[in-house]
């Protein structure tokens, strides 16, 4: 019979243990993960067709409407180049991997929706806030100018603070109201982007408000974050669509 109080014993046991204990989440990941990956896989399209129509859309829905109206995907660089094979790889694209990249190597995915004559581009987005990582999709209207709606996420911002971009009251200011929207070109043709600004730093009798929406009180580092991502992404896609046939004229993108 071992010795039970041996040092050997011990070390043997705890090895055994180990072992055992390793083999069993193994297991468990193993029978968990696809129900996981496949979760993960609904919650995007989701929020892609949620950006493209202005409403939620129901998880069992996800798929079968994803496949009706993403008629489309692409993937281009910073400045605009398209990649090679973005169409079938747009949706897999690992935007956490690729958000650490150098700007000169980083991809950008977008998604087509079209709904009869109603065509808008939904742009992945992936940002940093205060406390991790935030991210989203923003949807542009056929003229590629005019911003339709937008969806955030976050991973650990602040509740009642940061937390609160994913919020009605952050997310419905990039919805036209009142005949006005948001648009990325300023009157002159020049690219503006959209930012995040402190309340009340621009008059919305501004020109400029059509570019700025109000940014999360007590929340500024991941207002900030916000402000860096759409305007990093956003700058990326009309460089896409300068260098694809398109150019400015006022302030909208007519196809030559």
């Amino acid at each position: 019979m071992p010795n039970t109080e041996s040092n050997s014993y011990t070390i043997l046991f705890s090895a055994i243990l180990v072992v055992a204990v390793g083999v069993l989440l193994t297991l468990v990941f193993s029978w968990t993960n696809p129900s996981y990956l496949k979760s993960v896989e609904l919650e995007k399209r989701q929020n892609i067709l949620s950006a493209a129509l202005g409403k939620s859309v129901d998880r069992e829905q996800a798929e079968s409407m994803f496949d009706q109206y993403i008629t489309d995907m692409a993937m281009y660089t910073a400045e605009g180049e398209l990649v090679e094979g973005g169409s079938e790889t747009a949706f897999t694209l690992n935007q956490a991997k690729e958000a650490k990249k150098g700007l000169d190597q980083e991809r950008f995915p977008m998604f087509k929706f079209q709904n009869g004559d109603t065509v808008r581009y939904v742009l992945g987005m992936r940002g940093t806030g205060l406390w991790g990582p935030v991210w989203g999709f923003i949807a542009i209207e056929s003229d590629l100018n005019t911003v339709f709606n937008a969806n955030f996420d976050h991973k650990s911002e602040t509740p009642g603070l940061g937390a609160e971009i994913k919020t009605e009251i952050f997310e419905g200011q990039f919805r036209p109201k009142g005949g006005n929207a948001k648009e990325l070109y300023g009157e002159d043709g020049s690219f503006k982007g959209i930012r995040v600004e402190k309340t009340g730093k621009v008059q919305q009798s501004s020109p400029e408000y059509q570019h700025v929406v109000d940014g999360i009180s007590g929340g500024t580092i991941t207002s900030n974050g916000v402000s860096d991502m759409l305007q990093k992404y956003l700058q990326a896609f009309t460089n896409y669509a300068e260098k694809n046939g398109l150019k400015t004229q006022g302030q909208a993108l007519l196809v030559d």
